[in-house]
């Protein structure tokens, strides 16, 4: 079972230049807001963490994983628990200047959750949906469409011709 990590010491793997070590950790990346929404994950997900060593010191980092994030639909609320895959890379060269600066790494110690969190954050599509072909719910009546593709209802008249029905032609 993966130890669980919300930072890890970078200095404790003691890497040589170009010397690089694979990582199962787990992490837990919290709760997001949508809207007025709250959407859950796990409490903790596995990740894969690839740490080099680069030559002049610093850090080239690589960070995969899979979460469900679970939460209402946001077209028809229904419960959503889709499944989004990261892939991040971050590099931090002291004196690299500001391009390869991490936010995430300070010394040798690595603020794990934080990338995950915001790299899922980023990875999420726009919308969460229960089903990618979710048809919402009916502008009318509120009717889940889902449960009744067919659902429909009479269109209501076009409000331009409405003078027209007090004409009399009698």
């Amino acid at each position: 079972m993966p130890a669980r990590a919300d930072s890890f010491d970078l200095g404790g793997l003691r890497l040589s230049p170009g010397e690089a070590r694979r990582l199962d950790l787990e992490v837990a990346l919290g709760e997001f807001d949508f809207g007025d929404a709250r959407y859950a994950t796990p409490a903790t997900v596995p990740v894969r963490l690839d740490v080099s060593r680069m030559v002049g010191g610093g850090y080239s980092l690589r960070l995969r994983f899979d979460s469900a994030i679970s939460g209402p639909c946001v077209r028809c609320l229904e419960p959503a628990a889709p499944v989004t895959g990261v892939d991040v890379r971050e590099v931090d060269q002291p004196g690299g200047g500001e391009e390869l600066t991490s936010p995430y790494v300070e010394g040798d110690q690595l603020d794990l959750h934080a990338w995950a969190h915001d790299a899922f954050a980023l990875a999420l599509p726009a919308q969460v949906l229960c089903t990618p072909e979710c048809l919402g719910l009916c502008p009318q009546c509120g009717a889940n469409l889902n449960a009744d593709p067919q659902h429909a209802h009479e269109a209501a008249p076009d409000s331009r011709w409405a003078k027209l029905r007090e004409l009399n032609f009698e």
